[in-house]
């Protein structure tokens, strides 16, 4: 299990990410993004807006709202924080403080085409129903390992992002 964590001589950069929820239609659905293939980190994943806590950032909430702001134009004012999960650890170092936030109904995305490629929205029933979290296993720095992925229309989520939908899902009492 070693090798499932991030360099221990290297220090975790702190993080925050945006869970945003947004009713549409008399649904509550999930703000995702798609990453750009140029991205240092995480290139063509889904993922939740979000990126590093800088140091003029008050806390995770600001830094999960700035960041949802650069890169899908979600204003301050569009959003109010409900709360956060429980932090998440990657193997790619960073220690992620999950946000949740709940976005006002008239947020039209605009994405910036230098870190996102596509913005989209995934119905949370759909997340919180525990059949639709499948099993799947991929090989990582020569092991298979066993994770969960949620796949939805063409897209696929998994690692951390699907662990903090999870993670979402048992904070909210649904059924693991």
């Amino acid at each position: 299990l070693a090798d499932l964590l991030p360099d221990q001589g290297k220090a975790l950069s702190a993080a925050a990410v945006l869970i945003g929820l947004i009713e549409r239609d008399g649904a509550m659905q999930v703000l995702l993004t798609r990453r750009t293939e140029a991205m240092r980190t995480h290139a063509g994943q889904i993922s939740f807006p979000g990126g590093r806590i800088e140091p003029g950032d008050a806390d995770p909430a600001a830094a999960a709202l700035r960041e949802a702001q650069e890169e899908v134009g979600l204003l301050p004012s569009q959003a109010s924080v409900l709360g956060y999960l429980d932090p998440f650890v990657t193997i790619t170092g960073f220690h992620v403080f999950p946000v949740v936030a709940r976005i006002h109904h008239d947020f039209a995305a605009v994405p910036d085409p230098t870190e996102v490629d596509e913005v989209f929205e995934v119905p949370l029933d759909f997340l919180m129903d525990p059949a639709n979290a499948h099993r799947v296993e991929m090989e990582f720095r020569g092991s298979v390992r066993s994770l969960l992925e949620f796949r939805y229309h063409q897209y696929r989520v998994w690692g951390a992002t699907a662990a903090m939908l999870v993670n979402l899902r048992e904070r909210l009492g649904a059924s693991a």
